[in-house]
């Protein structure tokens, strides 16, 4: 069966001045934070890597990798955007969106910054193999807050093992786990296993969202919130796993010696 793994690498934050943050070397043995994930996932069987690329991006991810991984060919989507009239892409949906050629099968999607966890990806390409519905990864909320300072999460809301809901909560601290959240809530780092027909849906509503939103130049389209819109409207069914993997990922300069330190650990 084929089933496609979707990397998106389309952005370069200002806050690394430039740098392409997946090219950080976190492995023992010089691998970079995108190697590494790479290795991880590609235990499962995927058949197909897909990077969505951006004008930045596209150039030394095709130098870097070319048209193989391990034997596993390599395919490139580029995420346009008019830098006239927009001041940054569309976002994660336009992202996805703009693959849809090359995604003709089931398939797994994730950002590039992130360390998934090896039982992550098996979860979602078994899923894949044995059903006709999405899926997702939840990690325990308590394990990907900080120890000191605040972050925003996608919080599940399920029932009987699908998703119900999935709401962005801005602030979230360590104090507030056992109080304003339980132990166990668990929560999306955006790691989807998905159909291909359900990018039919997700281009309906990337086209009302940028005619509504036509004149804001930074105004994104999220993938979370759009899957969570089909939820609701009861057009998909999205099966929600918990994973014994530890999520860690790369958002700022300083996050690289902490994701060595912690790699090295395992």
């Amino acid at each position: 069966m084929q089933i496609a793994l979707v990397y998106m690498v389309a952005g370069i934050s200002s806050r690394f001045m430039g740098k392409i943050k997946q090219f950080a070397k976190v492995g023992s043995n010089g691998e970079t934070l995108i190697e590494y994930s790479l290795n991880q996932a590609l235990l499962s069987g995927f058949t197909k890597i897909i990077f969505i690329v951006g004008n930045k991006t596209e150039k030394p991810f095709m130098e870097k990798f070319g048209n193989s991984y391990k034997g596993i060919p390599i395919y490139y989507a580029l995420q346009y955007y008019d830098e006239n009239t927009r001041d940054k892409p569309w976002g994660t949906t336009d992202a996805l969106c703009s693959a849809k050629s090359f995604l003709d099968c089931p398939f797994v999607v994730c950002n590039g910054d992130d360390i998934y966890g090896k039982n992550s990806f098996r979860i979602l390409a078994e899923h894949l193999k044995n059903n006709s519905d999405s899926a997702s990864i939840g990690f325990n909320l308590k394990s990907v807050v900080p120890e000191i300072g605040k972050v925003n999460r996608g919080i599940f809301q399920q029932e009987n093992g699908y998703i119900t809901d999935l709401k962005e909560i801005i602030g979230i601290e360590k104090s507030d786990i056992g109080t304003r959240f339980g132990e166990d809530t668990l929560c999306s780092m955006n790691l989807f296993a998905l159909q291909p027909e359900m990018l039919n849906e997700l281009q309906i509503i990337l086209r009302e969202f940028k005619e509504k939103n036509k004149a804001n130049r930074k105004i994104e389209a999220l993938l979370p919130e759009d899957i969570c819109s089909l939820i609701k409207q009861k057009k998909i069914s999205m099966k929600l796993y918990s994973t014994p993997d530890t999520w860690l990922g790369v958002t700022n300069p300083d996050d690289e010696e902490i994701v060595r330190r912690k790699l090295a650990e395992n």
